[in-house]
C-alpha cells in the first residue's frame, strides 16, 4: 500500500514539474520591483495582491494604490513601470521567440501614468506590433522610452502636482519616437518632446515645456532613459 502511494505521489510530483514551465511560458511578464501595493484582476474575474516575482498574464488589469510603484518586465525584454493610483489592462500580449511575425503587444492605460522601455516587439517582424491605448489616442512605439500620463479625469496622486494639469493625455519622449494617433490624425514625436491630447478628436499639441515628469521621477532604476529618483528605496510586499 505504501509503495503504491509513493508511486502515485511521485507521478503527481513529476506532472507538477512538467506543468510549471508551461505556466511560466504562458505568462506575459513578471513583477520585478515593487514599492507599495499592486493588485490584479484576472480575465476570469478573480482578484489578488501581487508581490515581487509575481507573474502577469494577458488579460490582466493591474492597479497600484496611493504612493505605490510597480515595475513589470515582459518576456520580450520590455519594461513597464506603473505610477501611483494607476490602472492598466494587458489587452493582448503575444511573444514567441521563433515567430516574430506573430508579435503583438497592446496595453490600455485606464488611469494614471506609466513609463515604457521597449523590447523586441516592434523591433522585429511587424513594427506596429507594440501599442498603448489611452482615452484620447493610441500610441505606437518605435524602439523607445517615454512616459504616458492620462489626466482626462481624476489625476490626483499620480504624479507630483498632476491634479493641477489641464485634463488631457500627456506624452513624454526620452529616446526614439512615438506615433500618436487619434481622430484628428497622426504625429511622430522626437526625443525630448512633450505632447498633450485633450480629446479623441482634438489636436495633438506639442508642449513648450515638460508638464512635470522630471519633477517626479521614479523611485528605482529603469534602464533606457527617463528621470530616476535619487536614493529611492524598494518596499517588497509579499
Amino acid at each position: 500500500m505504501m509503495s503504491r502511494i509513493a508511486v502515485l505521489g511521485g507521478i503527481a510530483f513529476v506532472w507538477g514539474l512538467s506543468a510549471m514551465p508551461t505556466a511560466i511560458a504562458a505568462s506575459a511578464g513578471q513583477v520585478m520591483h515593487l514599492s507599495g501595493t499592486l493588485s490584479v484582476t484576472r480575465a476570469d474575474g478573480s482578484s489578488r495582491i501581487l508581490s515581487r516575482r509575481s507573474y502577469v498574464n494577458s488579460g490582466d488589469v493591474l492597479a497600484t494604490q496611493r504612493d505605490s510603484y510597480a515595475q513589470i518586465n515582459f518576456t520580450d525584454g520590455s519594461t513597464l513601470t506603473l505610477r501611483p493610483r494607476t490602472r492598466m489592462k494587458v489587452e493582448n500580449y503575444e511573444f514567441t521567440k521563433e515567430r516574430p511575425q506573430a508579435d503583438n503587444s497592446f496595453f490600455r492605460l485606464l488611469r494614471g501614468g506609466l513609463r515604457m522601455i521597449t523590447g523586441l516587439i516592434g523591433k522585429r517582424g511587424n513594427k506596429d506590433a507594440y501599442r498603448i491605448g489611452t482615452s484620447t489616442m493610441t500610441i505606437g512605439i518605435r524602439g523607445t522610452s517615454g512616459d504616458t500620463l492620462d489626466c482626462t479625469e481624476d489625476c490626483e496622486g499620480v504624479m507630483l502636482d498632476s491634479e493641477k494639469l489641464p485634463k488631457a493625455v500627456y506624452q513624454a519622449t526620452y529616446t526614439g519616437s512615438f506615433i500618436l494617433t487619434n481622430e484628428s490624425g497622426s504625429v511622430e514625436t522626437s526625443e525630448n518632446q512633450f505632447h498633450a491630447v485633450a480629446e479623441v478628436n482634438g489636436p495633438i499639441e506639442v508642449l513648450p515645456n515638460d508638464p512635470g515628469f522630471r519633477n517626479d521621477p521614479l523611485p528605482f532604476a529603469v534602464p533606457g532613459g527617463g528621470p530616476q529618483r535619487a536614493g529611492g528605496q524598494e518596499c517588497v510586499v509579499r
